[in-house]
């Protein structure tokens, strides 16, 4: 008998669990259920739909229905699961056709996440919407084009990137961010300050410390009423918008394994070992629904990254068509284009280290992407954070105008290969005018740090004592 995969959600970590699944078992029925009408599509480029920098909504969609054909897959589209009944390996789910049992030998949640919305008064009315799904996207756009302003909930990634986009289209906008920085889980307050700077230059308004308590309109949205946090204590504004994005994150979805009695870890996401396996046999995890390990602290996280969605969908889809391979965790690693500039991280802030009481030393350089002399040469500044005892390097940020994505690649390979600041003192790097600089900034940014200068003061000093030393004494 084929082996029967059943795999909730069909998106990122869910359609790429199906093809791994797919090559190690050419036999095996594997059946995908989504709520959605449509399948296998990105959620990471709405917000660039939104700017115009991509035509269509439809252009979204990575794996057509011709793909899952082709793959022999089963795609159930507008169909519920509301239950998992791991004792008889049943999914009971509804859809066109009715309430149907559909049985497996292996289950793989890729349940995903599900938009955070605070108990903001208000926030059912007309013109407020969320960024998730193809209909968010679709919905605010339709909206965005009678819209003169607009107030953005969140200076998250997704926050800033919508907020981007209704600039470029023409709407005023202003992000208020409750806590005192943009970007707060990516970057650390001096590089973030710098991209607060940026947005503001484009003509984006941006309002820290602040709180929307209220979105204020009779059936549509006209305006929000926000509590501040001054010098003197609070005091309340209100601010005019025609529509509200909230961008306040996600939470993964683990009603379902809750209720089937598997267990959710520490970060509220499901429990799942290196092989991706749940608490309950033959019932794998992947993608924002999981949680797993960050192998700098071994401690539990939620990485809620595309990267990390499907590198996980990889490894739970193999093992459940019968193979034996290991995810090796998440460190985060991050990047985005808001405007003219890009944004990248890796590993952990240096204010994230702190506070998990590792001592840390820095390294920062501001340097171009080309030649200085070079038509195009762009600024880029690199921040690396690295343990104070070994100078093993723990995480890095970039902002630049370009090339940034590479380099935060290479830092986080260098991060996973637990490399030191020396080591990327000792990089060996190419370079050719309209493409780089001679000193490769990551290069730079090492050398300049205060363990490598101290190592070659010492050195400097011992060659001075030398030179004054007779010379029986130096032999």
């Amino acid at each position: 008998m084929p082996c029967k995969i059943v795999i909730i959600g069909a998106h990122a970590a869910g359609v790429d669990a199906a093809s791994a699944a797919r090559k190690i078992d050419r036999k095996a029925e594997i059946t995908l259920i989504t709520k959605e009408s449509v399948a296998g599509y990105s959620r990471c480029g709405i917000p660039f739909v939104l700017a115009g920098e991509i035509m269509n909504f439809e252009d979204l969609i990575v794996f057509p229905r011709s793909y899952f054909e082709m793959m022999k897959l089963n795609l159930k589209l507008n169909t519920t699961v509301t239950k998992i009944d791991t004792k008889s390996k049943l999914v009971i789910a509804e859809g066109k056709n009715g309430v149907e049992e559909i049985p497996y030998d292996k289950l793989i949640l890729t349940t995903g996440a599900r938009p955070f919305v605070p108990p903001i008064e208000g926030r059912d009315k007309q013109g407020v919407f969320t960024v998730r799904t193809l209909g968010d996207g679709k919905k605010i756009e339709k909206a965005m084009r009678k819209a003169k302003s607009a107030v953005v909930v969140g200076a998250g990634l997704i926050g800033l990137e919508v907020a981007a986009a209704l600039v470029r289209r023409g709407i005023k906008t202003t992000v208020v961010e409750l806590l005192p920085q943009v970007l707060p889980t990516m970057l650390d307050p001096d590089m973030a300050e710098i991209v607060k700077r940026k947005l503001e230059e484009k003509g984006l308004k941006i309002i820290l410390n602040t709180r929307v308590d209220e979105i204020l309109g009779k059936d549509k949205v006209e305006k929000i009423s926000m509590n501040a946090e001054k010098t003197h204590g609070y005091t309340f504004e209100e601010l005019p918008a025609d529509m509200v994005i909230v961008a306040t994150g996600i939470r993964p979805n683990v009603e379902l394994a809750k209720e089937a009695g598997i267990a959710i870890g520490e970060t509220k996401g499901i429990k799942t070992n290196s092989k991706m396996e749940t608490s309950i046999e033959d019932v794998f995890a992947a993608g924002d629904c999981a949680e797993t390990i960050n192998p700098i602290t071994s401690y539990p996280t939620l990485n809620q990254l595309g990267t990390t969605a499907v590198r996980q969908a990889r490894i739970a889809g193999i093992n459940a068509a019968g193979g034996d391979v290991r995810f090796n965790g998440v460190i985060g690693t991050a990047v985005t284009k808001l405007f003219d500039f890009e944004v990248g991280a890796t590993g952990l802030t240096e204010n994230t280290a702190k506070k998990l009481g590792i001592d840390v030393t820095v390294a920062t350089i501001t340097s171009k992407t080309r030649a200085s002399y070079y038509p195009g040469a762009l600024p880029i500044k690199i921040k690396i954070v690295a343990e104070k005892e070994t100078n093993r390097i723990i995480g890095a940020q970039i902002i630049g105008g370009e090339a940034v994505t590479q380099r935060i690649n290479l830092l986080s390979l260098a991060i996973r290969k637990r490399m030191t600041l020396e080591d990327l003192a000792d990089m060996e790097t190419c370079y050719a005018p309209p493409l780089s600089e001679t000193w490769e900034p990551i290069v730079l940014a090492a050398l300049y740090s205060k363990p490598i200068r101290r190592v070659i003061y010492r050195k400097k000093e011992v060659i001075a004592v030398k030179k004054r030393l007779p010379k029986k004494a130096v032999a």
